[in-house]
């Protein structure tokens, strides 16, 4: 199988498939879910969510002070401390760990830097 009969969206889907199969995206899969079927955790999400929202509104006018931001580091402490969550936490570590291991493993044969070229247009 060639890079010319197939297309390099193909395996990159070939890919995305077998990452789906792996067991660190399974437990991902699972933490999520049970986060999103977790009445405690939906009600501490939603919690957040608004005082995280109205503290960023009050920074953006300035009126933002220490007080609200404890109340929202506060709320996501809470949040944090569900088991569901540090469960939900962890499986996203893991698996982002593991899609940079990927990224990596597929930029190791390229020689662009494209951090480097951001710059300018032309090196010579």
């Amino acid at each position: 199988m060639s890079v010319e009969t197939v297309s390099l969206a193909d395996i990159g889907r070939d890919l995305g498939e077998q990452i789906a199969e792996t067991d660190v995206y399974e437990r991902f899969e699972r933490a999520s879910q049970a986060v999103e079927n977790d009445p405690e955790a939906q009600e501490k999400i939603a919690s957040f969510e608004q005082l995280r929202q109205e503290f960023m509104a009050a920074r953006q006018t300035g009126d933002a002070d220490r007080e609200s931001l404890r109340r929202v580091q506060n709320a996501q402490n809470e949040l944090h401390s569900l088991p569901v969550m540090k469960e939900y936490l962890a499986a996203q570590s893991d698996l982002q760990n593991t899609l940079e291991e990927i990224n990596k493993a597929i930029s190791e044969p390229l020689s662009v830097d494209f951090g480097g070229e951001a710059g300018g247009c032309c090196h010579d």
